[in-house]
């Protein structure tokens, strides 16, 4: 039994989990209950976790240090997806961990488990339990238990997946649409199959990346977070260089209460803060206490952040040079689409959305091609937002996440958006525009599914209304016709359809008189999106 590991033992252990989440993602991906073609856990979490094996892979005889950062680095740039977010989250804490070690023995993997359980659930303001997140959890618990009884790594990576696999079957009981589906989470199998990877390799039983594979399409990430009520109106950011020994968890217990989408890093040296409130000067006075402040300029963030971030940095982006004070980019997939936002005045276009969720990195370059002091990022889907949301550590520009969730809100949004405006004034009003828009898709069913009361037949047309599926049928005329009823009986005013790459011009139009017959006192507009997998999205306001 292996008492401790190095640096070439921890790279061997991540090659091999990288290997074997990349040979069960279709197995992790076939768990999303909901049949929508969107971006699957299994994908995003395999093209994380890759990304790390591939920078390991160029890395030869590294110290633990050194192959723990890179793995941190190469994962936070890479992430995909929600799921590929918590994934890096878990590796960067484990990360900080190792940090100043030679060497690890059981009590240190324990540490290193929990802190990277720790970065997770601090990174995210609600957590959900019944996800990667609580399989983290009770297996880093029992690390540290097993580690008071055997100082041996092995024996205490042992008892980690034990506890992942009660933890991970508990998972059905914990999420009511897991439940009703009868399956695990996708996210914590993804968890369990790496930490069981690296006790193969761990044992000298390294295993084989396939050769040959071929991308699957993406799916949505089913272990989402809770939907939080967009309430709050200002988007607060600051930078504490710490002085004393002040708490920083009594700062966050009161920006808690203060807003909403909190995150909190602290980072030995300094405190950063993004925060959704109403009271940003509240938020101001408190975080004074812990420090002194960093200005968000770019010759600032340069100074308190650049050292840090380029430590981890290989190949450093470039970076526009600010011409002005804030830009926009958006992620979204189609021709017409992009030609929609260019029309309404994003600087930059991120290939992606419901097929392939972008990379952090993806983002990064995107932003720091925008020649402006402050980026605006629309990510359009809402397993976009939190890889979107680390963007901002890795780059001098000051970064804020408008978060939408579907295309046309991000069109919403830009049509709110005032290039005069500072950036306090159109983060409110981009933000509040989110919520005056209905939107509603129409896609096929992946696969069999029973979900929600719907009985699903592969290829079926589904019509998904905001987050909820609307109704299924083998004729799309049906769907179509009872959302325009449905939009009929809200009131809206403005129904703006958009046709995919699937659907012919002439077929669009019958679509749009439809809507138009149905809801004669709205105005309704007809564009060519030209998005891939759904054949309409339809915005109503």
């Amino acid at each position: 039994m292996r008492e401790i590991i190095n640096g070439s033992d921890f790279r061997r252990m991540l090659i091999s989990a990288a290997a074997s989440i990349e040979i069960h993602k279709q197995q992790l991906n076939e768990l999303n209950v909901f049949p929508v073609p969107d971006g699957d856990t299994g994908t995003n979490m395999s093209m994380t976790i890759s990304a790390a094996a591939a920078e390991l892979r160029k890395t030869e005889d590294p110290s633990l240090e050194k192959a723990s950062s890179v793995t941190a680095s190469a994962m936070l740039r890479g992430a995909r997806g929600n799921s590929g977010v918590i994934l890096s989250l878990l590796m960067r804490g484990m990360a900080k961990a190792l940090k100043g070690h030679e060497e690890c023995d059981g009590t240190l993997w324990a540490h290193a488990l929990q802190e990277g359980v720790d970065a997770a659930y601090k990174a995210i303001m609600k957590p959900t339990e019944g996800t990667i997140l609580t399989v983290a959890r009770l297996a880093a618990s029992k690390a540290a238990t097993a580690a008071r009884e055997n100082n041996y790594l092995e024996f205490v990576h042992e008892a980690a997946i034990a506890e992942a696999k009660v933890a991970l079957a508990d998972t059905v009981n914990q999420n009511p649409v897991l439940k009703k589906a009868g399956v695990v989470d996708a996210g914590g199998k993804g968890w369990l199959f790496a930490l069981e990877a690296m006790l193969s390799a761990l044992r000298g039983e390294d295993i084989a990346a396939p050769e040959g594979t071929v991308e699957v399409k993406e799916q949505a990430d089913f272990s989402d977070f809770a939907d939080e009520d967009i309430t709050f109106t200002y988007c607060t950011e600051f930078i504490v260089s710490r002085e004393g020994d002040s708490d920083p968890e009594d700062l966050r217990a009161f920006l808690n209460e203060l807003g909403d989408s909190l995150v909190l890093v602290d980072d030995d040296e300094i405190i950063k803060v993004h925060v959704h409130t109403n009271d940003p000067g509240a938020a101001l006075h408190e975080a004074v206490k812990y420090g002194s402040f960093v200005t968000v300029k770019i010759e600032n963030m340069r100074l308190q952040h650049t050292e840090k971030v380029m430590s981890e940095q290989e190949l450093a982006p470039k970076i526009a040079e600010p011409e002005k004070p804030i830009g926009v980019v958006s992620v979204c997939a189609g021709s017409g689409l992009a030609d929609v936002f260019s029309n309404l005045g994003v600087d930059g276009i991120i290939s992606g959305g419901q097929t392939m969720n972008p990379s952090t990195q993806d983002i990064l370059e995107a932003v720091n091609k925008v020649p402006a002091e402050t980026v605006l990022v629309l990510p359009n889907n809402k397993n976009i937002i939190m890889a979107a949301q680390q963007v901002d550590e890795l780059t001098p520009k000051h970064v804020v996440v408008i978060p939408s969730k579907t295309v046309p809100q991000g069109v919403t949004a830009m049509l709110n958006f005032n290039p005069e405006g500072t950036v306090e004034e159109n983060t409110e009003a981009m933000t509040e525009s989110l919520s005056t828009v209905d939107t509603m898709q129409i896609t096929y069913a992946a696969r069999n599914s029973d979900f929600d009361g719907h009985d699903i037949h592969e290829g079926d047309y589904l019509a998904i209304y905001g987050s909820s599926l609307f109704g299924t049928s083998q004729d799309i005329k049906v769907l179509l016709r009872a959302l325009a009823e449905k939009v009929r009986d809200s009131g809206k005013e403005f129904i703006t359809i958009y046709y995919g790459e699937d659907i012919k011009e002439k077929h669009a139009q019958k679509t749009a008189d439809l809507f138009s017959n149905i809801c004669p006192n709205a105005d309704v507009n007809l564009l060519r999106g030209g998005q891939p997998v759904y054949y309409y999205m339809i915005s109503a306001e």
